[in-house]
């Protein structure tokens, strides 16, 4: 779980996520945008990559307003900024602007370590994001998860979690909410066990990556693994409705960048690269009954048919089919 400094607040002018996970500094952002938004609904956000922060920009982004708007300034990978765009970012951090909080990401190490060290001297709320490497940091990941939700769940149980889903963190959070979605009372070993034995040979995500690229035998050949390996047909439905809206989203929004979509959709940034290469070749039809199928699965699964195995056999095949469907006119 991310770290913080003892002076945790969100608005502080400048935030400081050190690390390589992925997922604690988006929650990071986050955290961030959701305090400012609070304080602010119209907050402006400016999520930048150091090829679109040159030198100059951050005094244009930062420069007094007229309506004296409050706006959050995010820079990632900011160990690869130049150095003219780093005095820049130092002699900011000297007189931070009101209303205005920037948010730096660094990977930490020694690259960009003068900014790094700045940054710290200068006040910075610091969010530790490391790449969690050892098994008993994503346990306690996992614990803080299901604390999070206010979920009950046992030391076995969580054991069961981390060596079940392995060591993609995003995942682990996915399994957490969906467990504590599906279960009521505390979660046991029992439960996780139902739910994702197997889970690390195949997982769900896979069969709905697969169908969504319309590679049907390939789909069908996971989903089948999937389900001989013990997980709930449940799972498979859930992994399978978010690839199908994910590409509906992503088909019905404004071309922009990644950053931009991912604050319009509500998704990571890696997760718009990854959905642009699948979306080739759906349609708003296609997108349409590939839902249709997904909602039948759905049903089959949870009672509404005799046969949960076929009902997503069905789903796989018409999701698959609908992501070609722009090909067959």
């Amino acid at each position: 779980m991310a770290k913080k400094t003892a002076d945790d607040d969100p608005l502080a002018p400048l935030t400081l996520a050190v690390g390589q996970e992925e997922l604690l500094l988006d929650r990071a952002v986050q955290q961030v945008v959701a305090a400012a938004r609070a304080a602010d609904a119209d907050t402006d956000v400016r999520d930048l990559t150091p090829d679109q922060l040159q030198p100059g920009t951050l005094a244009e982004l930062t420069s007094p307003s007229l309506f004296a708007e409050r706006k959050v300034v995010v820079v990632r990978n900011a160990q690869d900024l130049s150095a003219d765009t780093i005095k820049d970012v130092k002699a900011y951090l000297g007189a931070p602007a009101e209303e205005i909080t920037l948010v730096l990401l660094h990977a930490g190490g020694v690259k960009g370590k003068g900014l790094l060290d700045a940054a710290r001297k200068a006040g910075a709320r610091e969010v530790a994001c490391p790449k969690m490497t050892k098994p008993a940091d994503r346990l306690a990941f996992t614990r803080s998860e299901f604390r999070a939700l206010g979920r009950s769940a046992t030391p076995e149980a969580c054991q069961a979690l981390v060596d079940a889903i392995g060591s993609d963190l995003r995942e682990l959070a996915s399994a957490v909410t969906q467990l504590s979605a599906d279960v009521e009372g505390t979660i046991d070993e029992a439960v996780v066990g139902r739910y994702y034995t197997g889970r690390a040979e195949v997982s769900s995500f896979t069969v709905a990556d697969r169908a969504v690229e319309g590679r049907t035998a390939e789909a069908l050949e996971a989903l089948r693994w999937s389900l001989a390996t013990g997980v709930a047909p449940v799972l498979i439905t859930s992994a399978l409705a978010q690839g199908v809206r994910a590409i509906g989203k992503l088909s019905g929004a404004r071309g922009g960048r990644p950053a931009d979509l991912a604050r319009e959709l509500g998704m990571p940034p890696w997760k718009i690269d990854r959905v642009r290469q699948q979306m080739r070749g759906w349609t708003p039809d296609g997108v349409a009954v590939a839902l249709r199928a997904v909602a039948d699965a759905d049903a089959g699964v949870k009672g509404g048919g005799d046969d949960p195995e076929y009902a997503l056999e069905k789903a796989v095949v018409a999701i698959a089919r609908a992501a070609r469907s722009r090909g067959r006119g």
